[in-house]
């Protein structure tokens, strides 16, 4: 049973730091590529991070480049995003996503809320 248990939410000031975790099973993690998007009230999901199965190759979203960092455990399965100098529109919904494109498979997680106050 493939299952993505999202963690490390919670309420934190601007310009403060989390960190979010991402546990894996059911299926083969070093072979997936991981992925953490957000959703906040209102907007569309977007994609915050992406690392490659290999961990070599990283893309972020322009609005996080310098303060959030993707990093992954392929001995652990999991896979973590360090948010720093955080922002209110950083607020909503983290969620982590594993994916192999060239099958068209892809699981999700149910996410965990980031809220960042004023």
């Amino acid at each position: 049973q493939v299952q993505l248990v999202e963690s490390g939410g919670g309420l934190v000031q601007a310009g403060g730091s989390l960190r979010l975790s991402c546990a894996a099973s059911g299926f083969t993690f070093s072979r997936y590529s991981m992925s953490w998007f957000r959703q906040a009230p209102g907007k569309e999901r977007e994609l915050v991070a992406r690392m490659s199965s290999s961990g070599v190759s990283t893309n972020y979203a322009d609005s996080v480049k310098g303060r959030f960092t993707i990093s992954r455990d392929n001995v652990l399965n999991m896979v973590y995003l360090q948010m720093n100098s955080l922002k209110p529109e950083d607020t909503g919904v983290y969620l982590c996503k594993a994916e192999r494109s060239e099958l068209g498979i892809n699981f999700w997680g149910k996410g965990t809320l980031v809220t960042v106050s004023s």
